[in-house]
């Protein structure tokens, strides 16, 4: 599984699933400003956007939005393709391993956070930050129906997939900031079986990976504050 080099494919990921029920909607193109932010260098993301004069620094508490996870276009079609008909993944069993990923995914992502001190909320407030996150184009190498007929699959990676993370003002739904990042999960370096505990496990460690580089993320961008008003694409933001 090779890293997505491109960012202009990450963003098109990204605006398909966030705008897949408007009808005129397109590709995002690759540019250096997305909906008035401005993207700048990171540190531990593979591409990140900004609000020029945006200040982080009042929020302490955070409104997580339900996760949103989406599988990869061809995901079940190239699975079934490589499996026998025995363990061929049905859309009821997308539907479940979805299930299972954005539980998975609100979990980690909601102790993350309080671990680090932020009190996650239900409701708006002046120091509320509103986050929106989730994996879009999701690829489980070898998904583990549990069917009797099932033969064993091995694999080093159980798979791949691409965070986005959206961060708003929860009172005026002001746009903050956005980052997309793909990664494949934990290489092992040999074969191993693969089956629906493995795959959950690394996933799980992948998402907890996510988790602690947002909040290291949002813990430095409320020392940076403010953002510059005069932001630069591309400019790594710096003490």
């Amino acid at each position: 599984m090779n890293k997505l080099k491109n960012s202009t494919a990450i963003w098109s990921c990204l605006w398909a699933c966030l705008l897949a029920a408007s009808a005129g909607a397109q590709a995002l193109p690759a540019t250096t400003a997305w909906d008035g932010l401005v993207q700048v260098k990171p540190k531990h993301f593979d591409a990140a956007f900004l609000m020029p004069g945006a200040d982080f620094r009042p929020y302490h508490k955070l409104m997580l939005d339900p996760a949103t996870v989406a599988f990869r276009k061809d995901w079940m079609k190239r699975v079934n393709t490589a499996t026998r008909l025995s363990g061929r993944i049905t859309q009821g069993d997308a539907e479940k391993i979805a299930a299972t990923a954005r539980d998975i995914f609100t979990d980690v992502f909601t102790e993350a956070f309080r671990k680090a001190g932020y009190e996650i909320v239900t409701a708006p407030g002046v120091d509320v930050l509103r986050v929106r996150a989730g994996v879009v184009d999701l690829y489980i190498a070898a998904p583990d129906t549990q069917s009797s007929g099932r033969s064993r699959t091995y694999t080093m990676e159980a798979g791949e997939a691409t965070l986005f993370l959206e961060v708003r003002d929860s009172s005026s739904g002001a746009l903050l900031g956005r980052v997309l990042d793909q990664r494949a999960t934990r290489n092992t370096g040999s074969l191993r079986v693969t089956n629906q505990v493995t795959n959950l496990s690394d996933f799980r460690v992948l998402f907890r990976k996510w988790a602690d580089i947002s909040v290291k993320g949002l813990d430095n961008l409320r020392k940076l504050s403010p953002v510059p008003e005069k932001l630069k694409p591309g400019q790594e933001l710096r003490q």
